[in-house]
């Protein structure tokens, strides 16, 4: 359902979302370990999250990446999806047909569109705040 950048891309968030809370900048190859992805493949994930201003890139000797400005709690699941992977995980037909609608419907649309419903909905309702706690205090983990 998601790309597997756009899977690395959550986790980056998360463990940088841990991090920023103590006010520290984390250097490329810390969340390349952390988040177990290829350092060249997480550089261009992080490359999109800039870009998209969910995070902050600082070049130099104290430089890494934190979040861009925003606290955790204002950064969502949806964010970091649309940054990725673009709108297609809402806007796409399941079975890939250019005119599927409500009106033109392909065979798994009426099905579908509940499922899809309840993604977006916790897409946009779940923050990286949220699922930063839950690591910190052990309840879940990034690897």
């Amino acid at each position: 359902m998601l790309s597997k950048a756009c899977e690395y891309g959550i986790k980056a968030m998360i463990y940088l979302a841990g991090t920023s809370q103590e006010g520290q900048r984390v250097s490329l190859n810390l969340v390349a370990q952390h988040i177990e992805s290829p350092e060249a493949f997480t550089s261009k994930i992080l490359q999109k999250l800039a870009k998209a201003k969910v995070v902050k890139s600082v070049k130099g000797a104290k430089g890494g990446f934190e979040l861009n400005g925003s606290t955790s709690k204002e950064i969502f699941l949806w964010d970091i999806v649309v940054a990725i992977d673009g709108t297609a995980i809402r806007d796409d037909c399941f079975l890939g047909l250019n005119y599927c609608s409500r009106s033109n419907p392909c065979p798994v649309h009426d099905k579908y569109e509940k499922i899809r419903d309840d993604i977006m909905s916790f897409l946009m309702k779940t923050s990286v705040h949220d699922l930063s706690l839950t690591v910190q205090e052990g309840k879940s983990f990034l690897s």
